[in-house]
């Protein structure tokens, strides 16, 4: 089992509309499973990303988060008409050996878009994996980690996203581009 965060170059917001944060989530979830990795929790933000994982080839990892991070910049510049430019900085990994700190980690993930101050309910951000946890966890499992603490969690986390803008390309904004 696996923590990984990524974040942006500068901490820089680009995905900060719907649309992009669902082209992130569904790049992460399609080629987790293409790479063979079992998603346990995700969160995707505007700078930023989280998930924990388990995998059959755990050293496939390098090579599924490049090409994420390439496919997803390539997308983002392509919107922006910015050809090129360096979107992802840096990712961190960390194996997760020890039940509680699969718990809390596991926990850390579903509920940090309230850490984050996007929401108050974890199951209302749409780019967490808080609600889909929720419908298919068993009861026991579920109230287990969404009670087990996660506040002395030590993890590259000082990003400070941005609500999506809920805009879409088929409605701009005057100057805007998503």
């Amino acid at each position: 089992m696996f923590i990984v965060t990524a974040g942006t170059l500068h901490k820089r917001h680009f995905f900060n509309t719907d649309k992009r944060l669902n082209y992130l989530t569904r790049a992460l979830l399609t080629l987790a499973a293409e790479y063979e990795w079992k998603l346990q929790a995700w969160a995707i933000f505007s700078n930023h990303y989280h998930f924990v994982a388990e995998a059959k080839r755990p050293l496939n990892l390098p090579r599924l988060i490049k090409y994420l991070h390439s496919i997803t910049a390539k997308r983002v510049n392509f919107l922006d008409g910015a050809t090129g430019r360096k979107v992802w900085f840096e990712y961190w990994d960390t194996r997760l050996t020890y039940e509680k700190t699969f718990l809390s980690r596991l926990n850390y993930v579903h509920t940090n878009p309230v850490k984050h101050g996007l929401v108050a309910d974890p199951e209302a951000y749409p780019w967490c994996s808080a609600a889909w946890f929720a419908r298919s966890a068993e009861r026991t499992f579920h109230s287990t980690v969404m009670r087990f603490p996660s506040d002395r969690v030590n993890l590259q986390d000082e990003f400070q996203p941005v609500k999506p803008s809920g805009e879409t390309c088929g409605v701009r904004k005057p100057g805007s581009r998503c």
